[in-house]
């Protein structure tokens, strides 16, 4: 019940966010979510035993957020900058996985939640898809996957989920995905829209095993508490970090 009356509570603040506020208002909620999401990877991380990544993180992810272009470049001088950084450290066993750490951390967190500026600049409903779209999904695949799944899908790094459940997110998320393309983005072809929504539902699973997997690796079972029901906003929005750059590069192809 938590869990449902959570996402019912979310659900007019992030379309009101998204689909009407002021630009400047977007950019501060998206920098919060952003920071909240990368303190939560920063808990995770320091399970791993090298110590956390710390505040270097959300000062180039900030950076990479609002300022820095998406250029490899911009990558290279990420890495260079982070692992001069560690060199200081006193423990030097430490230092390659620490700098790791964090390079993956800002891609992964600020990194991926750069494409939904670009996302909402084009159309608003383009983010708003694919932030709904793995919400379905996850609903498909939990009143499915529960009651129904017998084939688990990875047992070493989420037994709950079923094979039985990430289809049925796909199918639901696929029909609502595309139902929600051809009412507010008709002139995306039919074709495309089946298309894109399974791919994006696809990728936003291989996010939430992913997400699953870092969090095993290091002990965790939630990324946070602060959404009842969920856990943490990187629960919440594990999937989306991966459904949102395969959507912004869909575009960036066909526009």
């Amino acid at each position: 019940m938590k869990r449902v009356l959570t996402a019912l509570a979310l659900i007019p603040i992030v379309g009101w966010v998204v689909l009407a506020a002021d630009p400047r208002i977007f950019l501060a909620v998206l920098v919060i979510v952003s920071c909240l999401c990368y303190r939560e990877y920063n808990d995770i991380a320091a399970g791993y035993g090298f110590g956390a990544p710390g505040i270097v993180g959300y000062g180039a992810g900030l950076l990479l957020l609002t300022w820095w272009d998406v250029h490899w470049l911009s990558i290279v001088g990420l890495a260079v900058v982070v692992l001069i950084m560690v060199m200081r450290d006193q423990e030097l066993e430490h230092a390659l996985p620490r700098a790791a750490l964090l390079v993956t951390g800002v891609i992964y967190v600020f990194g991926c939640w750069k494409c939904a500026r670009p996302l909402r600049d084009i159309n608003p409903h383009w983010l708003m898809y694919g932030l709904a779209l793995n919400w379905v999904g996850d609903i498909g695949a939990y009143y499915v996957g529960r009651p129904f799944g017998k084939h688990k899908l990875a047992p070493r790094v989420s037994p709950k989920k079923s094979w039985e459940g990430s289809i049925a997110s796909v199918i639901v998320s696929g029909a609502l995905g595309t139902l929600y393309l051809q009412r507010f983005l008709p002139e995306v072809p039919l074709a495309q829209a089946i298309g894109l929504t399974v791919v994006a539902n696809i990728a936003g699973q291989l996010g939430d095993l992913a997400e699953s997997a870092m969090k095993r690796g290091a002990d965790v079972k939630d990324s946070g508490v602060i959404l009842p029901g969920h856990g943490g906003f990187l629960d919440r929005v594990d999937s989306t970090l991966f459904a949102l750059p395969v959507i912004y590069g869909f575009l960036l192809l066909v526009r």
